[in-house]
């Protein structure tokens, strides 16, 4: 055979493309916010980058009250904003703590939609009434705990909550009946906020050796001192039948700088996650990313630290009203979380608490979005929807309910391997449905006859 019959036969063939080139905008989870963005806001228009990322600077002008807020933004928004505002400070169940780089982040052009200023900033005109089934602890973590600060639901897992503060206090907090400071509507129940209590929860946890894994939350654990951070860490550790540890933090998503200045904290946690694989421990960060618009330059470069360090991140998100309950919305924040090597794990329904009914969706709503965002991404880095069930049952896949009744809004979970023989529900929000359900919810005896024949047919 000729040396150019040889060739011919060994000529790779031409690529075949299956698909279309990708429009530009399937890369719109890599374009993140670059430069000094902050110089916008009025009373951060001097401010330097350096300053900008200390994070002793960003805790020091956090915004607390309507006239910080106005303060900073100044003329950008206007008096009846600013009453808007007031009144829905008086009617929150939640502290307001506000970051400078979440500031920074709000478009302050059109604030009454902004998805940064939904989570933190309550607004009177935006409330809506509560749910008649909904309750302060709707988790019930209170009845599932053994000592202030712990929760023991799970059979090999307990929530540890060593602190009550967090660098910023979201609206919808689960925790709203311990997390910061008595409000005029809620007053605080105690956690675990000092070092005898916390090892209290230690010696019930060395008690326990079914308890292999532990979530330490609050509060945030960004809020921990460096010190305390690491003694938590090597107590949890040194308990032989702990395997697994979760820190829990808000903190990326709305103050990614302090990962870069705050180096004592930093290295404390690396130091836990080093020292716990060398025990063959698995230590993590799970962090709370709502909305693509909390990630920019600086959160690129606080992740690619952490991942650099070999600190595992994952995100748990909540679905919110306003924030991430569009399809695009949340397939782009799952793309670029992926893009930051932080692993999207869950999206939680919005718990059932008080005062923040604006911020609820449906079950069909997160069902929709869910079926929407797989297949957009690897299955790894595509979330798990959950119901977290109303009355402590626990993480429920949100498909695996026993009966939706879709009309009235209630979804029927059950718990075998947590509390068998219970049911959950979960409420859709009432503004949501058809007018004619509106009305059945008006009335308290038909409220519970739709409730025991939603029962009656998860029962089947």
């Amino acid at each position: 055979m000729a040396i150019s019959d040889v060739s011919k036969i060994h000529a790779p063939e031409p690529h075949r493309h299956v698909k279309p080139p990708a429009d530009p905008s399937a890369l719109e989870h890599e374009q993140l916010l670059q430069g000094e963005f902050w110089r916008t806001i009025p009373a951060y228009k001097d401010i330097d980058e350096p300053t900008f990322l200390d994070h002793v600077w960003q805790y020091r002008n956090s915004v607390k009250t309507v006239d910080e807020l106005a303060n900073t933004v100044q003329d950008l928004v206007s008096p009846k904003f600013l009453e808007d505002l007031r009144t829905g400070f008086h009617r929150a169940p939640m502290n307001v703590r506000v970051s400078p780089y979440a500031m920074a982040l709000i478009d302050w052009a059109n604030p009454y939609d902004d998805p940064i200023r939904t989570q933190f900033i309550p607004l009177a005109s935006r409330l809506l009434p509560d749910h008649p089934k909904l309750s302060l602890d709707s988790l019930h973590e209170l009845e599932d705990s053994p000592m202030p600060g712990l929760t023991h639901r799970y059979v090999d897992k307990a929530l540890f909550l060593p602190t009550n503060v967090c660098p910023v206090y979201c609206r919808f907090c689960t925790r709203s009946y311990a997390i910061g400071g008595d409000t005029d509507v809620v007053e605080k129940a105690e956690l675990a906020t000092d070092p005898k209590r916390w090892q209290d929860a230690f010696d019930y946890i060395a008690s326990r050796p079914e308890l292999e894994d532990i979530v330490i939350s609050g509060g945030d654990t960004y809020q921990l001192p460096a010190k305390s951070l690491k003694r938590i860490g090597d107590a949890l550790l040194d308990i032989p039948n702990v395997r697994r540890m979760r820190f829990a933090t808000k903190g990326p998503a709305i103050l990614p700088s302090k990962i870069l200045t705050d180096h004592a904290w930093t290295e404390a946690l690396i130091s836990v996650v080093d020292r716990g694989r060398t025990m063959g421990k698995d230590v993590v960060l799970h962090t709370h990313f709502n909305s693509p618009n909390e990630i920019t330059w600086i959160t690129e470069k606080a992740m690619r630290l952490l991942f650099e360090r070999g600190v595992f991140v994952r995100n748990q998100s909540v679905l919110i009203r306003g924030v991430n309950d569009d399809k695009e919305t949340m397939r782009l924040l799952v793309k670029r979380l992926g893009f930051l090597n932080v692993h999207p794990y869950y999206v939680y329904m919005h718990d059932m608490v008080k005062g923040v009914e604006d911020l609820r969706t449906t079950i069909q709503t997160a069902i929709d979005i869910e079926k929407f965002v797989r297949g957009s991404t690897a299955g790894y880095n595509t979330p798990l929807f959950l119901c977290d069930a109303p009355g402590g049952g626990g993480k429920r896949d949100l498909h695996s309910f026993d009966y939706y009744d879709r009309e009235n809004g209630i979804a029927v979970y059950s718990a075998p391997s947590v509390k068998p023989g219970e049911w959950f529900l979960y409420y859709d929000p009432i503004d949501q449905l058809s007018k004619d359900a509106q009305a059945r919810w008006k009335d308290p005896a038909t409220q519970d006859a739709m409730v025991a024949d939603a029962i009656k047919k998860a029962k089947g």
